[in-house]
């Protein structure tokens, strides 16, 4: 008797092989397919998705590719540690071609005549990239250039790159501006969030078969959040361990005791730990308590100051929500525009994905760490930021005054007792 019997399941609900009848359409993978389907209807579509390991990527291209119009043709390149001689190779085989033995200038050749072609008999042709973060500066330089073919009309070629985070680090270094300036729309997949978390598992085992209402408990969610980081994943394999656990225990449904015992047998440590995010918010989280406010926000719309905050260290959401530590009501912010962490080392503000994004300056930023006085736009508003520390005068500094302080005030008590004498 397996697990699936036990629970009355048709199919394995948290398998790690992406499958997209499983997808959980939140409202980030549902962006990042909308910007996909814009390559079709764009003659110079130009895509990049980039996400954490496990976020989905790939079921998501899997997704997109399956509903595709017999008028779109496409080829996957996947295996993508290749010279460009090798990744032009690898696109003309998928394209049902036996390029061997060629040199790169007969494989362009190749290419360009295929996609006028293409283009004559009215056909689309996509070519979708994954695992694009371990492509070499020479091949994403060959992707710039076969992205320009065209007819007197327009581009013949939409290209989509799906990758990790790495990827949007290389597309924004100096050196490849160029095919920045050829990118219509990027997306990053970020984690889910509690409740979306909660409604991506009751998803997954409702399209599996389940009938079982609650079969996690409520009371698991938080946990669960907190080992895997809403990173889809994490939160099947953990599932599928805590599913295994209740079943070898012979409950009904899986509570805090089956994850808890899931977490031991996988060995995990929570997940901020472990990836880097918020690596430092335990050691933020216990300075809080002795440090006081170090940081100062003032909010400015149309250069006047409407608000005024003051925070501990760790971390502050700011966005259109109410529950946001920084709210700002407009229509130019997301519901959670961006995040701040402080820390002993200074203040980083990262962009949550916003519509409109994080801009210090005139730079457009993901990830920034903030100067003392720094100026950050979010649509029409403005974020002041001053590090109170820098502000304050030093602790050694005010030891020294102190001890002055206490001597000059035992001369005088000294003086005092002498003269009376």
């Amino acid at each position: 008797m397996s697990y699936l019997s036990h629970f009355n399941l048709q199919e394995q609900p948290f398998r790690l092989t992406p499958d997209p009848d499983f997808l959980y359409w939140s409202k980030q993978p549902a962006r990042a397919k909308a910007y996909m389907e814009s390559t079709i209807w764009l003659a110079d579509g130009f895509v990049v998705i980039t996400g954490e390991i496990g976020s989905g990527k790939t079921t998501l291209l899997q997704s997109f590719l399956s509903e595709l119009d017999d008028d779109v043709i496409y080829a996957v390149v996947s295996q993508t540690q290749l010279t460009p001689t090798e990744f032009l190779q690898s696109v003309l085989t998928e394209f049902g071609f036996k390029p061997f033995n060629k040199r790169k200038v007969e494989l362009l050749d190749m290419l360009n005549m295929f996609l006028i072609e293409q283009y004559s008999n009215g056909k689309k042709v996509v070519l979708v990239v994954d695992e694009a973060q371990n492509l070499t500066r020479k091949v994403l330089e060959e992707i710039r250039l076969i992205s320009g073919i065209e007819t007197h009309k327009e581009k013949v070629l939409r290209i989509i790159l799906a990758g990790q985070p790495e990827l949007r680090d290389t597309l924004d270094s100096p050196g490849l501006k160029q095919l920045m300036q050829r990118v219509r729309l990027r997306f990053h997949l970020g984690p889910l969030d509690r409740r979306e978390m909660a409604e991506y598992i009751d998803h997954r085992l409702a399209v599996a078969g389940c009938e079982k209402d609650n079969l996690f408990s409520e009371d698991t969610h938080e946990t669960i959040h907190r080992y895997t980081g809403g990173v889809p994943r994490l939160i099947n394999t953990l599932c599928d361990t805590a599913l295994l656990c209740a079943f070898a225990d012979e409950k009904d449904a899986v509570g805090l005791d089956e994850v808890m015992a899931a977490i031991d047998e996988l060995n995990w440590e929570e997940h901020e730990s472990n990836t880097g995010i918020y690596e430092k918010l335990q050691s933020i989280q216990n300075l809080a308590s002795d440090n006081g406010n170090v940081t100062r926000i003032e909010v400015r719309t149309d250069g006047e100051v409407v608000d005024e905050l003051m925070f501990p260290p760790g971390r502050v959401i700011v966005g259109r929500a109410p529950d946001n530590e920084v709210f700002i009501k407009s229509k130019f912010v997301s519901r959670h525009h961006a995040q701040l962490i402080t820390d002993d080392d200074g203040c980083v503000i990262e962009d949550l994905n916003s519509t409109n994004g994080v801009f210090v300056g005139e730079k457009q930023v993901k990830k920034y760490r903030l100067r003392d006085g720094d100026v950050v736009s979010l649509g029409v508003h403005e974020l002041v930021y001053y590090d109170l520390r820098q502000h304050a005068e030093p602790i050694d500094d005010q030891l020294e005054d102190t001890i002055e302080g206490q001597m000059d005030d035992d001369d005088d008590d000294h003086d005092s007792a002498v003269n009376e004498t």
